[in-house]
C-alpha cells in the first residue's frame, strides 16, 4: 500500500481553508462580530426601523427587513428562515409590542445589541379623537384631548400607540439610540455611525420645522382618518385626529362610532376623509360618500410600497401637502428640502 505524503504547501492551504471556515462560522452568531461580507448584520422589524438602520449604518451594515415592502406589519408572521435570521443577527432594530412574533424571536436571539424603539421613546395611550389645540405642539408630557371609544390596543403586554415615527422629533430620538448601539456593536466604524446619525437627525429636525410652518396657519385643525395612527403627529402640530378605526387598522368600527365620526366631521367643517395605502379604502370611501366629502391618502408609513421611489422623508412631505389641502390654507407651501 502506498502512503501519499502531503506537501507543506498542501498542509498550509488546508490550514488556511480551515481558518477561513471557522471565521465564517463565527460571523453572524449574534455575538456582535461582523458578518461574512465584512458588514454588521442587522435585522429590522419593519420599514421605519429599516429606514433608520440603513441611513445610520450606511455602507457598514447589511440590513434585512422582516416585513416586505407593501405588507401591513401589524399581523406579521415570521417564517422559520426569518426566525433564524433574528437569532443570528449582530444587531436588531425593532419596536416592542407592534409585532408579537418579532418580539418572541428577539427574546430568543443571542444578539447583544437589541435596539427597542420604545426604550428611547415610551409609548402613549391615544384615543380615537386625539390632539392638542394649544401650545407649540411639542409638550409631550401633557394630557391630550380625548374622545369617545378608547382603544386599548395591547400587543403582548405593551400598551400604547406604537406610531412614534410619525412625530419627527420622537423619531430622531430613536435614531440617536440606533446610532449609539451601532457604535457599540462595531467600534471600528463608530465615527461614521455618529456622523450619519447627526446628518439624519438634522434632516428630521428640518422636517419638523416644515410641518410647523406648513400647518400653523391652516383654517381647520381637525382631520378624519380611517386609522388612529396619527395621535403623535396631531399632538406635535396642534391638530385633532378623529379616527374611524382604532390603533389596529384591521379593527371594525361600531355603528355608534361611525355616527360619532359623521357628527365630528360636520361640526368641524371637515372636507376630506383620509385613508392609507396598505389597507382597503372601502370604509373611508363609504363614510366620505355618506357625507359628500372627498378622500385622500394620509400614509402612516408602516411600509413603503416602492422603496426605490419613496422613502420616509418624501412620504412625510406628501402627508404634509395632503393635510394642507384638506385643512385649508391661503399661504403657499414652503419649498421642500432635498429628500436624499
Amino acid at each position: 500500500m502506498m502512503i501519499r505524503r502531503r506537501t507543506r504547501g498542501a498542509i498550509a492551504l488546508t490550514a488556511t481553508a480551515l481558518t477561513a471556515g471557522l471565521t465564517l462560522t463565527a460571523c453572524g452568531s449574534g455575538g456582535g462580530a461582523q458578518g461574512a461580507e465584512g458588514k454588521l448584520n442587522v435585522v429590522a422589524s419593519f420599514y421605519p426601523m429599516e429606514f433608520l438602520a440603513g441611513r445610520i449604518g450606511g455602507e457598514h451594515v447589511k440590513v434585512t427587513d422582516l416585513t416586505a415592502p407593501g405588507v401591513e406589519p401589524h399581523d406579521l408572521e415570521l417564517t422559520a428562515k426569518q426566525v433564524g435570521a433574528v437569532k443570528k443577527a449582530d444587531a436588531i432594530v425593532y419596536l416592542k409590542g407592534l409585532q408579537p412574533t418579532v418580539d418572541k424571536a428577539v427574546a430568543g436571539s443571542g444578539s447583544k445589541h437589541k435596539i427597542d424603539a420604545t426604550a428611547a421613546v415610551p409609548l402613549e395611550d391615544h384615543h380615537l379623537a386625539e390632539g392638542h389645540t394649544e401650545g407649540d405642539g411639542h409638550d409631550h408630557g401633557g394630557e391630550a384631548q380625548s374622545g369617545d371609544g378608547h382603544d386599548g390596543h395591547d400587543h403582548d403586554g405593551a400598551a400604547g400607540d406604537p406610531h412614534i415615527w410619525l412625530d419627527p422629533t420622537r423619531y430622531a430620538a430613536v435614531a440617536r439610540s440606533v446610532g449609539a448601539e451601532f457604535a457599540k456593536a462595531d467600534p471600528a466604524h463608530a465615527e461614521d455611525y455618529r456622523k450619519n446619525t447627526d446628518e439624519l437627525v438634522g434632516r428630521l429636525t428640518a422636517l419638523d420645522q416644515e410641518f410647523k410652518d406648513g400647518l400653523k396657519d391652516v383654517r381647520n385643525r381637525t382631520f378624519v382618518t380611517s386609522h388612529a395612527a396619527f395621535g403623535y403627529l396631531a399632538g406635535a402640530y396642534g391638530l385633532t385626529q378623529v379616527a374611524i378605526n382604532g390603533v389596529d387598522p384591521e379593527s371594525e368600527p361600531t355603528p355608534a362610532r361611525l355616527a360619532d365620526v359623521q357628527k365630528a366631521a360636520k361640526e368641524n367643517g371637515v372636507t376630506t376623509i383620509f385613508f392609507e395605502t396598505l389597507v382597503s379604502p372601502k370604509l373611508a370611501d363609504t363614510v366620505a360618500k355618506d357625507l359628500g366629502l372627498r378622500t385622500a391618502v394620509l400614509d402612516p408609513l408602516e411600509g413603503v410600497k416602492d422603496p426605490a421611489k419613496d422613502d420616509y422623508l418624501s412620504v412625510m412631505r406628501q402627508n404634509l401637502a395632503n393635510l394642507r389641502t384638506a385643512l385649508g390654507t391661503d399661504a403657499p407651501a414652503a419649498p421642500a428640502a432635498p429628500t436624499s
